[in-house]
């Protein structure tokens, strides 16, 4: 799922879509330190769920419709090259939702493979943004329980 975005140059990013990126990043992190697998897997998909918001802060129209939509409804939409990702994460955020209400957790696997896939996401947007690379992750993420 490698997707390449447009690094035309664009406007000045408003503040909330820098935000979003900021607090992306920092669950990208918070994922890399959590204690649980299921911690893990929860950060990790709250920062791709950050990034897409941050996209769409930053690309997409006032609207007056008054439905309710997910943002992995409209992400591809405002950046169609991103939606095999959408797709994907709209997956992942089932899977979180039903651990969430008690079916069993993701396995470590899982959760860092949604860590890597988040990363890759998350270094995606702010490409597609026109905004440098960040630093990658730590290497070594913590040693997490089953929990």
């Amino acid at each position: 799922m490698t997707t390449r975005t447009s690094s035309a140059p664009r406007a000045p990013l408003a503040s909330t879509a820098l935000d979003l990126l900021d607090r992306s990043r920092a669950s990208l992190l918070s994922a890399c330190h959590a204690d649980t697998i299921a911690g893990r897997y929860v950060e990790a998909h709250l920062a791709a769920l950050r990034a897409a918001a941050a996209l769409l802060a930053a690309r997409s129209k006032p609207s007056r419709s008054s439905q309710l939509r997910s943002v992995w409804e409209l992400l591809p939409q405002v950046a169609p090259e991103l939606t095999e990702w959408a797709v994907f994460f709209a997956a992942s955020a089932r899977r979180r939702a039903a651990f969430e209400r008690g079916s069993a957790g993701p396995g470590a696997r899982e959760a860092d493979d949604l860590l890597r896939q988040s990363e890759t996401f998350f270094e995606l947007v702010q490409g597609g943004l026109g905004l440098p690379m960040s630093r990658p992750l730590p290497e070594f993420m913590a040693v997490t329980k089953a929990t």
